[in-house]
């Protein structure tokens, strides 16, 4: 059973206020500026939320609107408080932190940053006083002038990627005296660290991953003090020396080339030496000699994390099993005895799914590994832990927007973790998660990778109904993906496929709007592709089919059907492929629904339509489905009357002559490969005396439906009307004696009746093929 998870009143209430900041909290300003009402005061609670919510949608909501003078509504601390604020991406600009400068920020985290110049560094100045915790990771522009003058306003070059100018040499952290947590990751080898560190005293956590050192001795000014140091990438030396170290990541990228050699006798001295050591990432080092216990002794008992039997001997020396230990991309995650609660590695799902937790933020290179080892878990053998695994990958596709590697492994993965053999464990929320980051995913990238692995994804969703809350961009999306005239003909098949399902089963107000898409004429220009091609594939068939569904019920859908020359590739698909049963079926179906429309009819009265029409009535193609949609088509042409009928040929009575035999022909205990969602189209073919076949073979419909789908079909039929309706044919004198016959009390009406006193009656397991008519 699926359940709903509903997010925090707060977290709605926070998101309700983004998106409509002019009606809440915001007013109209001068020159159109966006800012506060005078009687609002909104405390560091509610603020941090603002800002930090408001660069998640920016972020990963295609839909969310960003405000160009968002962060100006929080440059009066006599308004509101900022504490915490994280940023990232190319979103942020110089003038946004700059907006902010007089807020007593304890915590900034700028990640991914690129637009940042050194005239940030100016506004970090700003916070010297309060910051305890900042993080500068891989704002690759940071410590450069931009536009030639240092630190100089020029609001004109914001809008595009920062330029790298001159580097900026004067500013320090002289006078950061409270911070304690830094993280300087990927800074610019031509920045100097060690200077650029000397002044901060009270350091107690620091992160140099991707930092080019010159050595690492300068560490040793806060041994007394730093209790946690990542070293991620960094030519290290045999000394480390700090006394007091808890958090110790020494980790690589197995594939980049490094001085330092890993050997046992430096992991004994690591661990003989950091004696309150509780975390330690040594992922990616080969090591040089062999420092674990015979395989025979090794496979000795159940696995167990106490250090007196680890099976890496340098770690016996532990005084307690560590909290966490990074294994990953080393053969020492293979052993069985390992001293640790948490550990990364490729061993298990478990150390995978560590892996992907550790290393999604600042780690991107190992994530993308990591997911594409839980994808082969997932597709070949089983995952146990599938609630875990999705949230993983969904934090990693929304944090990693733009990287094109996660991207692909992410939604891969997806694919397997929300297919049928999962979809029970998973509640309501967490799916519309995976489909907002699949939609996310198939606006950036146009690749054909990506895009078939996230159409393939949306195939294990409940479509429409799990697809509606983002029912208009996901049809423009699809529709985009099948613009082009070449296209990679699997992906095509899939989105024709989407498209299909989309448009089944949904209101009228749905199917106009994706109608004016552009919906119909993408259809058509695939047709009209196969048909230069000579190629009746799936693509070409369910490109009818969702033509059929669309135009249900919809005139101005049938109108571009026919504006668009939709007769014309009719024709020319008959013709082409005269024994193509199934693509018969569906152009007949959509012809159908045109015919319903009394003002478009005219255009379907010719001698060459009629003729088609006509002859099709004597077609055996998918039993009687072509003959019984080409009968429509004329039953509704007929209902118009006699004058109307301005062609010499063929002659009205002959077609209606051939449309009673046609009739007569089929078997009404037929089971049928169509869905109605309403009968009213037919239910106005039956009180009249125009067109006498017409109302027969609306009556034949109606018999036929209720009396195969009785529990579904008899509720219709009563709802709309259809018992009375069925009441004045009787009572017609141009009704003929056998569409009497079926109207009867003792046919269609009892059939009804007998419903109504065992409601309990089911269909009997037949299947109905919800892909057409809607």
């Amino acid at each position: 059973m699926l359940l709903y998870n509903p997010d925090s009143l707060m977290t709605l209430a926070t998101e309700f206020c983004l998106k409509n900041l002019r009606n809440t909290m915001c007013y109209q300003g001068f020159k159109n500026k966006l800012c506060l009402r005078s009687d609002i005061f909104l405390p560091s609670e509610i603020c941090d939320k603002l800002v930090n919510t408001y660069m998640e949608l920016v972020h990963t909501n295609s839909n969310f609107e960003p405000e160009e003078s968002f962060f100006q509504l929080f440059a009066d601390p006599r308004s509101t408080r900022l504490t915490r604020v994280q940023l990232r991406e190319d979103f942020v600009r110089d003038r946004d932190l700059e907006a902010i400068r007089k807020q007593d920020l304890i915590e900034l985290h700028l990640i991914y940053c690129n637009n940042l110049s050194s005239r940030s560094l100016k506004t970090l100045i700003c916070f010297r006083e309060t910051l305890v915790s900042l993080c500068l990771f891989s704002c690759s522009n940071l410590f450069y002038k931009k536009g030639g003058a240092p630190l100089a306003c020029n609001d004109d070059s914001e809008d595009s990627p920062a330029s790298r100018q001159a580097l900026e040499t004067d500013f320090n952290f002289e006078g950061f005296n409270r911070l304690r947590l830094l993280n300087l990751g990927g800074l610019s080898e031509e920045v100097d660290a060690e200077v650029l560190l000397r002044p901060l005293k009270s350091l107690t956590s620091l992160d140099l991953s991707n930092v080019q050192l010159q050595g690492t001795t300068f560490l040793t000014q806060w041994k007394d003090r730093l209790t946690s140091l990542v070293l991620y990438n960094v030519d290290l030396s045999d000394e480390l020396v700090n006394n007091v170290l808890e958090h110790l990541d020494i980790s690589r990228e197995s594939r980049k080339v490094t001085r330092f050699q890993m050997i046992g006798k430096i992991l004994v001295a690591l661990v003989q030496r950091l004696i309150h050591l509780v975390s330690l990432d040594i992922s990616g080092h080969i090591m040089l000699d062999n420092c674990t216990v015979p395989h025979v002794e090794e496979a000795m008992g159940r696995p167990s994390i106490e250090p007196c039997k680890s099976s890496i001997i340098p770690f016996q020396e532990l005084k307690r099993p560590l909290q966490f230990l990074g294994l990953y991309d080393t053969t020492l995650c293979n052993v069985t005895h390992i001293p640790a609660y948490k550990v990364t590695g490729s061993k298990n799902e478990d150390q995978v799914l560590n892996a992907i937790e550790a290393y999604t933020e600042f780690r991107p290179e190992l994530a993308h590994r990591a997911i594409n080892q839980l994808f082969d878990i997932a597709r070949i053998q089983h995952c146990g832990q599938l609630l875990r695994a999705l949230q993983l990958v969904i934090a990693a596709l929304k944090c990693h927007k733009f990287d094109k590697s996660i991207q692909v492994t992410g939604s891969a993965a997806l694919f397997y973790l929300t297919n049928t053999e999962y979809r029970s464990d998973q509640s309501v929320r967490l799916r519309r998660e995976v489909i907002e980051v699949v939609l996310n995913g198939m606006e950036q990238y146009q690749e054909v990778t990506v895009q078939r692995n996230c159409c393939l994804t949306l195939c294990n969703f409940s479509i429409p109904e799990e697809l509606e809350f983002q029912y208009s961009r996901v049809n423009q999306l699809l529709l985009k993906i099948l613009e082009p005239a070449r296209q990679d003909e699997s992906i095509q098949r899939i989105a024709v496929h989407l498209c299909n399902a989309l448009v089944c089963q949904v209101d009228n107000h749905h199917k106009e709007a994706v109608g004016k898409m552009g919906f119909v004429k993408t259809m058509l220009n695939l047709i009209q592709k196969k048909l230069h091609d000579r190629m009746c594939d799936q693509v070409m068939e369910f490109s009818w089919s969702a033509l059929w569904n669309i135009t249900d019920e919809t005139p101005d859908n049938c109108q571009m059907f026919l504006n668009c020359r939709g007769m014309s590739l009719f024709l020319e698909c008959l013709q082409e492929f005269p024994d193509k049963q199934e693509l018969h079926r569906n152009m007949l179906g959509l012809l159908g629904n045109v015919a319903e429309v009394k003002a478009l009819r005219p255009q379907l009265l010719t001698p060459q339509f009629i003729t088609v029409f006509s002859n099709l009535l004597d077609s055996k193609a998918d039993g009687i489905e072509v003959s019984y949609n080409a009968c429509g088509v004329l039953s509704h042409i007929m209902f118009d009357g006699p004058e109307v009928w301005s062609m010499d040929e063929p002659l009205r009575e002959t077609v209606m002559d051939k449309m009673w035999e046609a009739i007569q022909s089929w078997d009404v205990s037929s089971r049928r490969n169509i869905n109605y969602r309403s009968f009213e189209p037919i239910l106005r073919l039956l009180p009249q005396s125009i067109s006498p076949v017409s109302q027969h073979w609306a009556t034949w419909a109606l018999y036929n439906l209720v009396s195969v789908y009785p529990s579904k079909y008899c509720p219709l039929l009563i709802k709309e009307g259809g018992i009375d309706l069925l009441e004045k044919v009787l009572e017609l004198e141009s009704s003929h004696h056998e569409t009497k016959e079926m109207a009867r009390f003792v046919k269609v009406m009892e059939q009804c009746e007998n419903f109504k006193e065992d409601p309990m009656e089911t269909n009997h397991g037949q299947e109905v093929n919800f892909e057409q008519r809607g």
